[in-house]
């Protein structure tokens, strides 16, 4: 695979949205690598988004999208791994500036505080929005 490739993982809050995001990614024709999970039974985070460093790291896919309710464990999760750089994003402000200042290359969304039309846009913004480097490239050093 990739740098092209978008990976897509979520616990079962995030499935339905995840579903959803992966329709969105396909209409635009960008392959999509499914980390699952696949509905919505109850299943732990940390596992979804080691799935996604892993997939990342080792080139299988460029960047990712992770789902849980509010996004915000799965994010963390994702984060403890060396090279991700996951961003929780509620809105196309924060997801261009995750991209522009910070060079995110995980999108993170919250399935219960995020609407679908927003999420959508996030993920719009996310994909098309590049790194501006510059001053923000010692910071980014630093992690």
């Amino acid at each position: 695979m990739s740098e092209d490739v978008i990976a897509l993982a979520s616990d079962h809050a995030g499935f339905p949205l995840k579903e959803e995001l992966k329709v969105v990614l396909q209409d635009q024709g960008y392959p999509v690598l499914d980390l699952g999970t696949d509905g919505t039974q109850s299943v732990d985070y940390p596992d979804f988004a080691s799935a996604m460093a892993e997939a990342i790291t080792s080139g299988r896919a460029g960047r990712g999208v992770l789902i849980c309710g509010t996004g915000i464990g799965i994010s963390i999760a994702a984060n403890r791994h060396r090279g991700i750089r996951a961003a929780l994003c509620h809105d196309a402000t924060t997801a261009r500036l995750s991209r522009q200042h910070n060079n995110a290359n995980v999108l993170a969304l919250g399935a219960r505080v995020t609407g679908p039309d927003v999420a959508k846009e996030c993920l719009e913004v996310f994909l098309n929005t590049g790194y501006e480097g510059g001053r923000h490239d010692r910071r980014l050093a630093k992690l």
